[in-house]
Order: C-alpha cells, then sequence, then structure tokens
C-alpha cells in the first residue's frame, strides 16, 4: 500500500471501527453528527474515555462537540477528542479550542510492515544487564511487575499510574489475546530486578493492525537499544499472530527510532482533552 491507502486502512479498520476495552462502552452516535465515543463504565477507575473517530463538516462539527462535552461532562473529570490531521472540517482544533478543550503533546501516526520491522531487527539482542519477559503470570510475580512498572512511571513522569496500570490489568484479563505487557529489567543488585522500561501491544481483532505502546525508559538506562528491544519482540508477536501492520503513536523521541525501522509517518495526531474546571493536566506519559 502507498501511504493514502494505508492511512485509509489504518481510519477504515482501527478508528471507525474500534471495540471497547474492558471496563468501557463504546457508541457509534449519528446525531448531530457521526462521531464514537468510548465511554468509561468506572470512571472511577481512571481514564474517562473520548471521543476517537468524527464524519464532521462546517455545518455539524461545533453541534457534535457540545454534544460530546454534554455526554461527559457529568460522567468524568476528563475526556480525550482524539484529533488526526486529516479529520475535519480543516479548522477543528480551533473549534475544540473555543469549546474549552486544550491540547496535549503532538505525535506523529507512524505505521509499518511487521516484515520490515522484523527484517530490521533480526539482529537484535538483549542489551547486557538487561531481560526482555513478558509480563509474569502468576499473582504475585505480576503484582511485582505492576509495582515496577508504577515505580518507573513515577521516576520518569512523575506521577502515580496505578490507575492506568489497573485499566490495563483489567484489559489483559478480559481478553488475554488482545493485549500483552513486556517489562525490560535489571538485576539492581540486593534489591533485585527492577524494571527500567516497560511497554505494550494492543492487538486489533479482525484487522491487519496491532499497535505500540509505552516504552518510557529510566534516563540512566537510555541509548542502550531497551527499546528496540521491545519493538523486536512485540513485533515478533504481531508476526507469529498474523498481523501485517504496526502502528505506533509516536513522541519526537521516539519518532526516529521507530522510522529507521520501517515505520512510515503518515499524519499528526493530538489529544484535545476537556477538564472540569480546576482539574490540573496531569504530566505527560
Amino acid at each position: 500500500m502507498d501511504d493514502d491507502e494505508l492511512l485509509e486502512a489504518f481510519d477504515r479498520q482501527v478508528r471507525r471501527a474500534a471495540t471497547a476495552p474492558a471496563g468501557f462502552r463504546v457508541d457509534v452516535v449519528d446525531d448531530p453528527a457521526p462521531h464514537l465515543r468510548l465511554t468509561a463504565v468506572n470512571p472511577e477507575a481512571g481514564w474517562g474515555g473520548g471521543v476517537f473517530w468524527c464524519d464532521l463538516d462546517e455545518t455539524n462539527a461545533d453541534a457534535a462537540i457540545a454534544a460530546a462535552i454534554a455526554w461527559f461532562q457529568d460522567k468524568v473529570d476528563e475526556f480525550e477528542w482524539k484529533y488526526y490531521a486529516y479529520d475535519r472540517p480543516a479548522d477543528l482544533p480551533d473549534r475544540l479550542r473555543a469549546a474549552g478543550l486544550e491540547p496535549d503533546d503532538d505525535e506523529a501516526l507512524v505505521v509499518g510492515e511487521v516484515a520490515v520491522v522484523r527484517e530490521r531487527l533480526a539482529a537484535a539482542v538483549d542489551p547486557p544487564g538487561i531481560t526482555v519477559r513478558r509480563l509474569h503470570g502468576d499473582p504475585a510475580g505480576a503484582a511485582r511487575d505492576w509495582q515496577g512498572m508504577n515505580d518507573l512511571q513515577q521516576a520518569v513522569w512523575g506521577h502515580d499510574a496505578a490507575a492506568q496500570n489497573a485499566s490495563i490489568a483489567a484489559e489483559l484479563a478480559a481478553d488475554p489475546t488482545g493485549t500483552s505487557v513486556w517489562v525490560a529489567v535489571a538485576d539492581d543488585g540486593a534489591d533485585g530486578e527492577r524494571v527500567v522500561c516497560a511497554a505494550r501491544a494492543n492487538f486489533h481483532h479482525g484487522t491487519d493492525f496491532a499497535s505500540l505502546w509505552g516504552g518510557s525508559t529510566l534516563e540512566a538506562y537510555r541509548g542502550r537499544g531497551i527499546y528496540k528491544a521491545l519493538v523486536a519482540r512485540r513485533a515478533e508477536e504481531a508476526a507469529d499472530r498474523g498481523f501485517r501492520y504496526l502502528q505506533v503513536d509516536a513522541s519526537p523521541d521516539s519518532r526516529p527510532i521507530l522510522q529507521r525501522l520501517g515505520l512510515r509517518p503518515l499524519t499528526s495526531t493530538t489529544p484535545w482533552v476537556w477538564r472540569r474546571a480546576g482539574r490540573d493536566r496531569p504530566a505527560s506519559t
């Protein structure tokens, strides 16, 4: 596929056909304009959901934004409108801002063929002193891993990730074939293993796409190839399960690495976030 065909396939297979992860409901809304929203069944668990696909024009965009705010404002403290640069109308970001939403950091939507990524990572090995493995399967081991991932988020981003981790754990429990979690651990001497990087893959059933998330690495362990090792493991897993493409919402830090591995930038994407008055913007994750 060329880039335009690949972007159309992503939009059709992933955005427009999104399924609800554990703890959420998905609704495709037609009035006042077509849009797809995810709503948390238990908003107290953390992330509240939002709007992840839309088909708007100049005549109905403001009404659709107002409808989304009306839907979410009595349910959650914040929600996300996931904007892609090809979304219409062209001034949609201005309309979101006028309605009180604020942009988080821009990312690049990058997509690549699993076969190409595997080929470029064929010689990838675990960096010295680092073990890359799946989340432990036993309850005690998994609990230690989740705590290690929370400690990682605290160290890198300065915030508690317990609610986010609980949501991912619920997804994994509800559909073990839909999500996988990987960690890179270092032997930290007397303290035992230390999680120095963590990432996951979501496998979108019935599509050609697997998506990659996470990859934050402790500062002292950066530049050793740990992020690439985690990409390699998830690419192997995607290949074994018959997925054709990997998709990432890439930060400026990860985008150059992913492009060298064969993923192509197709467009930009920005989370526009509505927050209840008095709620502070959290640190980046």
